[in-house]
């Protein structure tokens, strides 16, 4: 190697820690200092009941309800979509590696034996038709050198997309608690609701038969009679209903176990009290919402990473470098295979630059751009959504 290519590659090497693109900053959101409404027993601030990363606590433990415990509990293991974002969050990570492994020098290991004879009449010059043997074996290695720092920026972007997986996967996580709360809470209303129709099913009939026996004396008037009659028929034509929601909603809490649309039957047949919530719901400052609501984290990662992916587009507008090196043994016999003359070194430093491309970089550019302000337009959307929820949920609280 040269005193030229050893200056140029250490200049390359130098300039390495510059980055082409935007450098991302987390958006400036204008928060209230305080909900609007708050429920009449909560306390104005407070932590949520959700930890910093968006990963919820056991917050169906204060129902005091053994049987939604278990099935929150089962549900998290076998739900099958929670899987699906648990694969997602590995591809995302598995295609971390993949951005990661370009910031290194790429190495083949060779190895080849030719047996050849040459031609008296070829091409070459002195040609003796003879036969000989050559044995090669040797490592090739090429490595781009990223001095505008667009690898630097895929790795960039990557780790924002596993982060928004991480994300994603707890968002789902937060909305099948809550789903699957939802459901048993409605199945148990429901079942009350037949328990209670049935009562007053009964009573109503007893009414009837009474009524049908003071009109048979003479003691009522036949009014009473169809009056107590057509009370019967109401209460009784909506109960078939009332199974068939009930019957529904037990099908839901199933599927969302991951298994069949009857798995919980035996389980969820007796009749059992509806979930009570707490007195009090701790329910924070506006400004901690950002940290706890893992779809907020989410679309914010997905930001992160689009806007590293700026940078990506970019670097295609300036040179590339690379250091290509081989190292090998070369020789006609292999008894002399491993000698020190058998060496065969290279090392090629070479560059390349599109020239013209018929304005597809910059038009690349602009649509990275683009997307960026889509998601960032989202992002906001997505924060005041998430506002809107907890206003909603303390207005039906607190009423």
């Amino acid at each position: 190697m040269t005193g030229r290519s050893a200056t140029l590659i250490a200049v390359l090497l130098g300039a390495t820690g510059c980055m082409v693109g935007p450098n991302y900053r987390r958006p400036d959101v204008v928060t209230p200092p305080s909900w609007g409404e708050l429920a009449p027993t909560a306390p104005p601030a407070g932590r949520s009941d959700a930890i910093a990363d968006g990963t919820p606590t056991a917050w169906w433990t204060t129902f005091d309800d053994e049987l939604l415990t278990s099935i929150i509990q089962r549900t998290v293991q076998s739900n099958l979509t929670l899987q699906q974002a648990e694969a997602r969050v590995r591809e995302a990570r598995a295609s971390r590696r993949i951005a990661a492994a370009d910031l290194w020098p790429q190495v083949e290991a060779s190895g080849a034996y030719t047996r050849e004879r040459t031609s008296k009449n070829g091409l070459s010059v002195g040609g003796s038709g003879r036969v000989f043997n050559l044995f090669q074996a040797g490592f090739d290695a090429n490595w781009e050198v990223d001095v505008f720092g667009g690898n630097r920026r895929a790795v960039e972007a990557a780790d924002a997309s596993v982060e928004a997986a991480e994300d994603d996967r707890n968002a789902v996580l937060v909305s099948l608690m809550g789903e699957v709360g939802l459901e048993y809470v409605t199945y148990r209303s429901l079942q009350q609701r037949v328990a209670l129709a049935n009562q007053n099913l009964a009573a109503q009939q007893g009414t009837l038969d009474l009524t049908r026996r003071l009109f048979n004396a003479g003691l009522a008037p036949e009014i009473d009679v169809q009056r107590a009659a057509a009370q019967v028929a109401t209460t009784a034509s909506t109960i078939p209903l009332l199974d068939q929601q009930a019957a529904q909603a037990m099908h839901v809490l199933s599927v969302l176990l991951g298994q069949p649309p009857m798995t919980l039957q035996q389980e969820l047949t007796a009749v059992g009290p509806i979930p009570k919530p707490p007195a009090q719901v701790a329910v924070g400052l506006p400004s901690e919402l950002l940290l706890r609501r893992p779809d907020v984290a989410r679309s914010e990662r997905q930001l992160a990473a689009q806007t590293a992916e700026i940078g990506v587009a970019r670097r295609d507008l300036f040179p590339r470098f690379f250091i290509t090196g081989a190292a090998s043994l070369q020789s006609v016999r292999s008894s002399d295979f491993f000698d020190w003359q058998s060496r065969l070194l290279s090392l090629a430093p070479s560059v390349s630059w599109p020239i013209f491309e018929g304005g597809r970089i910059r038009a690349n550019i602009a649509l990275q751009t683009a997307t960026q302000q889509e998601l960032f337009a989202a992002y906001e959307g997505v924060v005041l959504q998430a506002f809107q929820d907890v206003e909603d949920a303390l207005v039906a609280f607190s009423h």
